[in-house]
């Protein structure tokens, strides 16, 4: 599929993971959960089938545990991990390379949704925390809502908002037609928070996407 049939949608190297997100990931992984500190890089790839081969290939490759594989008929999704920062860039090179592909041919992301809500109502907050795979929100706390395409730079936009504010991770969903993240916290926190994630999604840089939803 080096011929222009594959499309890297994503390719995202993490250097540290924060302690929620770790948590998070670890939480619902079917592969080896990742730890705090350690090196990641997600990548997306249409269409989904594919990411089989770039894992074979990354495993391969370097000394990295994945945390999780997603096969969908349209997107494809892969994460691997590691403590040794070179390693997790070589499993990832490694993958996309087999395909012909460089970093720079991943798309560039945008900023599908990015809202604040204040001061969430009691009832809110209780049906959001049936829905949620991560910490609870609480009556009063900020909310923040936040999405993104491609999926996968929803982990990218959690750790660096984690890593500027003192927030809850809530709810993240890295692959699909977009990413979706939720954090709660005071005002002033969640406020630092979005700021930090936008910057995250801002500073990625690749081939040309859509602005808009």
């Amino acid at each position: 599929m080096s011929d222009g049939t594959l499309t890297l949608r994503a390719y995202c190297f993490i250097d540290s993971l924060q302690p929620q997100l770790a948590a998070f990931v670890g939480l619902g992984s079917r592969g080896f959960p990742p730890l705090k500190e350690q090196a990641s890089v997600y990548i997306e790839v249409a269409p989904g089938i594919a990411i089989n081969k770039m894992t074979d290939v990354a495993l391969k490759a370097a000394n990295v545990q994945p945390a999780a594989q997603v096969v969908e008929r349209t997107f494809g999704m892969l994460e691997v991990h590691a403590y040794d920062k070179g390693e997790v860039r070589v499993a990832g090179e490694a993958a996309i390379g087999s395909f012909g592909l460089v970093e720079a041919d991943r798309l560039t992301p945008y900023v599908a949704t990015c809202e604040i809500i204040r001061s969430v109502e009691p009832m809110h907050a209780q049906i959001i925390n049936r829905n949620r795979y991560g910490h609870m929100i609480l009556p009063g706390q900020s909310l923040f809502l936040f999405e993104c395409d491609p999926a996968a730079y929803a982990v990218l936009a959690a750790n660096e908002a984690e890593k500027a504010a003192d927030v809850s991770l809530i709810d993240l969903k890295p692959y699909g037609a977009v990413g979706r993240l939720m954090m709660a916290g005071s005002e002033s926190e969640i406020d630092s928070a979005m700021k930090a994630a936008i910057d995250a999604i801002n500073s990625i840089h690749g081939r040309p996407y859509r602005t808009k939803a």
